[in-house]
């Protein structure tokens, strides 16, 4: 059959262990024998990010912000363990975070339902999007180690010098401090994503923090969502038939497990970086949710919402075949590819992206399915095979609905 062409390239983002294995394999697998697939590649693995300074970080955001569409596998943020193992200079920050910070992007991750496998929480229906704000708080925050007989402040300098001062704590033993921050233009950024997210979707969208606490800083996040709401977005709103309201992030949680889904939930940041595993693993898998970043100017970047599946690599590692879930990655390729085909009016690539996404459902809704998802299959006793031997089951249905 004749490959499926592209006009412009995906930007792609190549990333680590598990899941850099499975990226390859979906590649060949999946992808290369029916597109000819363009991608302007960039190794975001960490020895690459370590020998770059994290500059290639950076130039993955702005070839993003050249190309329109990228598509990135997870990746290592290290720890004090990875800085050993992997001979690091230094603790490099979350490449997720350096590239929303630098896209100015919020996040929204939506479950992969199949027909065999019930949410949690039994009334749930619909899938419920988390919509994660994406710059700032503690990502970008700093921190301290205090000793005991000092005093943390909080000290602003205004544009003419003059300063503000007050006192976090007198520290009578030993503790910790941190310090965070947002941007006005950025939570607009945010708020006018998700209201443009919910039209676009015809959902409903629920925003929650906790301003009763942080009067100031969570306040400021409530205020300018109401103000570009009434100003900007109310009407449409009114005129789609859904609906926009604001609750403290306790209360939310208790609505949401109430609720039959079918909405946006709109979080802070680590909000909703708790929230959205949360949600993910009580529609089934955190291997079953999908995640594409957003910028205001109309830039998309979709990966898998899971980590590097360490365990599993080091299993591979030792030359063990492991049942490792492909289906968020896959998704990922297929939201990039269903993107890249509508921004560049290309059919085919869009019709190719659904009939793969649909194929990875069907071969699930048979029964054949990886490991992790076999303890909450409902009907019968599943077939439960490799990562390799899922993704061959799916080019067998992805061949079978192209011919």
């Amino acid at each position: 059959m004749n490959k499926i062409p592209m006009t412009t390239p995906l930007v792609e983002l190549d990333g680590d262990e598990m899941t850099r294995v499975l990226w390859a394999a979906i590649k060949e697998q999946l992808l290369e024998p029916f597109v000819d697939l363009r991608t302007e590649y960039y190794e975001l693995g960490l020895p690459k990010r370590d020998e770059t300074r994290d500059q290639i970080t950076l130039d993955s955001a702005e070839a993003i912000r050249k190309y329109g569409v990228g598509v990135k596998c997870a990746t290592i943020t290290p720890n004090a363990q990875r800085m050993t193992e992997y001979h690091l200079h230094e603790m490099w920050k979350s490449p997720n975070g350096t590239i929303r910070a630098a896209l100015d992007g919020t996040v929204f991750r939506t479950p992969i339902l199949v027909d065999g496998i019930s949410p949690v929480v039994r009334n749930w229906k619909a899938p419920i999007t988390i919509a994660r704000h994406a710059y700032g708080d503690v990502y970008r925050g700093v921190e301290f180690r205090a000793t005991a007989g000092g005093r943390a402040e909080l000290v602003f300098t205004d544009r003419d010098g003059n300063e503000a001062r007050q006192t976090i704590y007198d520290f009578e033993c030993d503790g910790v401090v941190t310090g965070q921050y947002n941007k006005d233009s950025s939570i607009a950024s945010f708020a006018r994503a998700c209201f443009q997210f919910a039209l676009d979707t015809k959902q409903d969208l629920w925003f929650s923090t906790k301003d009763t606490i942080a009067k100031k800083y969570d306040g400021q996040f409530k205020e300018i969502f109401q103000t570009i709401y009434d100003a900007e977005y109310r009407e449409k709103f009114e005129a789609a038939g859904i609906t926009y309201f604001y609750t403290l992030i306790d209360d939310a949680v208790a609505r949401v497990i109430r609720s039959p889904g079918g909405f946006i939930w709109a979080c802070k940041n680590y909000d909703g970086d708790v929230m959205s595993d949360m949600v993910s693993t009580a529609f089934g898998s955190l291997a079953m949710m999908t995640s594409v970043l957003v910028s205001p100017d109309g830039k998309y970047e979709y990966e898998a919402a899971h980590g590097t599946v360490t365990r599993h690599y080091y299993r591979y590692l030792e030359g063990e075949q492991t049942s490792t879930n492909p289906m968020a990655t896959i998704f990922a390729w297929t939201g990039a590819l269903a993107k890249r085909g509508e921004l560049d009016g290309n059919a085919a690539l869009q019709d190719f992206a659904a009939k793969l996404e649909r194929a990875c459902i069907e071969i699930i809704e048979s029964g054949t399915m990886t490991k992790d998802l076999a303890a909450l299959w409902e009907k019968g006793t599943p077939n439960v095979v490799t990562s390799d031997g899922f993704l061959s089951a799916v080019r067998q249905r992805l061949e079978a609905a192209l011919a």
